[in-house]
């Protein structure tokens, strides 16, 4: 490492003298050269080998500044943690080198990113003690921070404060209020702000249209979306893959299927582009509303122009073949993956457990499952939520209890599929008790569910049961 390094600033001082540059200026351009050898391993996350690049230039005379530092710190924040960077402080004060508002910004991303609003506001008024004026970007940090972390009131003050402090908000700071706010459920507040930017001749970019797109789309407010969209469209500005498929997704979501397919039309007449993840999307939410022949007929057209197939596609294609009966050819795309060097994740094999179970093949179901678990994911709750269920429908309730009491982590759909099918198999007093273990360990059964339950509870002549499981009940959810 120091030989290399002793190369490259050789090759700087070369050049400098060659310029006639003073001896200061080549002094400046080796460290700027030491900078530019830490970004790069720092981009790559070879930490090591970028504090061993400062040690090599400090022995070769070439001294670290402030940028040098704060390039490490905001590496350490993304790779290592928040504590970490903020330890590089302490080594700077003693090379006498003074952090400045970058430093600090570094360090309040870092914190932000983790949603640790105490270390931000910690280091936000310590950049105040150590007399450092904080910029937009450390308040637009901090504003970020407050509204991941669900306070928009407490964001909202930063905003002020930003105009108070005399400094000028730029474009990202109205793109963190509008979705913190979106974010946070105040979508009417959001169109609000975005119509007052407006009047005082604030330009939103394409960033700001999908921004709020997305958060109108999320909230339900289908109408309100497309109007946007139109706007959007006539500002000039050029909606891209994002945009539209945002409206897609909300129309399908919302069973507008002829406004999605709208979309998607309107978006080719215009020649948009169209990628792998747009299609993708509308491909699944044809197949989850049961339409496997517009499906089948939007996977072709795909196909057709030549987009090429990543694992969300290759994923997405697998339920449309798994959805329509076709396990043959699910099963030749999982083939058609490995030979293409990618490698199938959990996801994948659980569209295929799912497959098989609703094809009745409980048996390959579980082989299956059997398979995935020598593999090493982290969990297989979904397969083997699938498994459970399959098992239920397929008579074999008692397999199916075994397999849910074997299970160490438990969702409100396992809860859910084995309470249920106890209920249709008759066997309401153990539905009963299930339910309310699952409901004093504060998740969530479907309301339709715990009805069956009580329902089943009187009809086969356990009245007095059913009346003391529902004070039980209402007794848990009052400490949930």
């Amino acid at each position: 490492m120091e030989y290399i390094l002793h190369i490259v600033f050789l090759i700087a001082g070369l050049v400098a003298s060659y310029w006639g540059v003073k001896q200061i200026m080549s002094f400046r351009l080796s460290t700027r050269l030491l900078n530019i050898c830490i970004a790069s391993f720092c981009k790559t996350k070879q930490l090591e080998r970028a504090e061993v690049v400062i040690i090599d230039g400090i022995r070769l005379g070439v001294l670290p500044d402030v940028v040098t530092y704060n390039t490490l710190i905001d590496a350490y924040c993304r790779i290592i943690s928040i504590d970490a960077a903020y330890s590089i402080l302490h080594r700077m004060r003693e090379a006498g080198i003074s952090p400045d508002v970058i430093t600090y910004n570094c360090l309040l991303a870092g914190a932000s990113r983790k949603c640790l609003l105490p270390q931000s506001l910690d280091l936000f008024e310590e950049m105040l003690q150590v007399g450092i004026p904080p910029d937009v970007w450390s308040y637009n940090t901090l504003m970020h921070c407050f509204f991941k972390s669900g306070k928009p009131d407490e964001a909202y003050r930063v905003f002020r404060d930003i105009i108070l402090s005399n400094l000028s908000p730029c474009p990202a700071t109205f793109n963190i209020m509008i979705n913190g706010l979106c974010k946070n459920g105040y979508t009417d507040n959001a169109l609000g702000l975005f119509r007052n930017l407006q009047r005082h001749e604030f330009v939103p970019q394409l960033v700001t249209y999908n921004i709020l797109i997305d958060g109108l789309c999320k909230a339900g407010r289908l109408g309100a979306a497309r109007r946007i969209l139109k706007e959007l469209g006539d500002s000039g500005h050029q909606p891209n893959a994002i945009t539209y498929t945002t409206v897609m997704k909300c129309c399908f979501k919302s069973r507008q299927f002829e406004q999605g397919l709208e979309i998607l039309s309107e978006m080719k007449n215009k020649g948009y582009t169209f990628d792998g993840f747009a299609y993708c999307t509308v491909i699944s939410a044809l197949v989850k509303n049961g339409k496997i022949k517009e499906a089948n007929d939007c996977m072709e057209q795909m196909v057709k122009n030549g987009i090429e197939l990543d694992l969300v596609s290759y994923n997405t294609l697998i339920n449309l073949y798994c959805k329509g009966g076709k396990l043959e050819e699910a099963f030749k795309l999982v083939d058609e993956i490995e030979k293409g060097g990618l490698d199938c994740d959990k996801y994948t094999h659980t569209i295929i457990i799912d497959g098989l179970c609703k094809a009745g093949n409980i048996e390959g179901a579980q082989r299956h499952l059997s398979y995935i678990n020598t593999l090493g994911y982290d969990s297989n709750l979904v397969a083997c939520n699938c498994v459970i269920d399959g098992l239920c429908k397929a008579g074999y309730v008692d397999n199916a209890m075994k397999m849910f009491e074997r299970m160490e982590i438990r969702d409100s759909f396992t809860y859910t599929s084995v309470v249920h099918n106890l209920c249709k198999a008759g066997r309401f007093r153990c539905a009963s008790k299930l339910l309310l273990s699952c409901i004093k360990g504060g998740m969530k059964i479907l309301n339709s569910t715990q009805h069956a339950v009580l329902d089943g509870l009187r009809y086969s002549g356990f009245t007095s049961e059913a009346r003391k499981l529902r004070t039980k009940i209402r007794l848990a959810r009052l400490f949930h």
